[in-house]
């Protein structure tokens, strides 16, 4: 069987997207329903590296919690693909590989590897402390 993959932008000009790795499970709550397309996660920004020579970081604050984590080259680059139908109806579903074609949308090469435990943000709430009567000023 053989499957076409077609790339209209050319080798060099794919966009370039990038995996997230995270050690764990990640929950929505269950108002979700299965369905998680556009389920806001948590906040992904780059941190400046402190020399040219290490790695970029990046942090991810997920409510509370906040990760760390560092960008880490694949050893093989991936395609992000998108399901096509050729030629036929547009009712009638594709009926052998001959009728669907791949076309690449963007290239994998990097990950945002989190392999450490998140740092909790909020640790204790502040205790306040009692106020010692103040003998007035004679």
């Amino acid at each position: 069987m053989q499957i076409r993959v077609q790339c209209g932008c050319g080798e060099s000009s794919c966009p370039e997207w990038a995996v997230v790795e995270l050690q764990g499970v990640v929950q929505p709550q269950p108002s979700f329903a299965g369905d998680i397309r556009g389920l806001h996660i948590g906040r992904l920004c780059s941190t400046p590296s402190p020399s040219a020579s290490s790695k970029a970081g990046y942090t991810f604050t997920v409510g509370y919690h906040e990760l760390a984590g560092t960008k880490v080259a694949l050893k093989k680059p991936l395609l992000v693909l998108r399901k096509k139908k050729v030629g036929g109806g547009d009712k009638e579903p594709p009926t052998a590989a001959a009728d669907v074609e791949l076309e690449v949308i963007g290239v994998i090469r990097h990950k945002i590897l989190f392999k450490d435990r998140p740092k909790a943000l909020i640790s204790k709430p502040p205790t306040k402390e009692k106020k010692t009567p103040q003998s007035p000023a004679t």
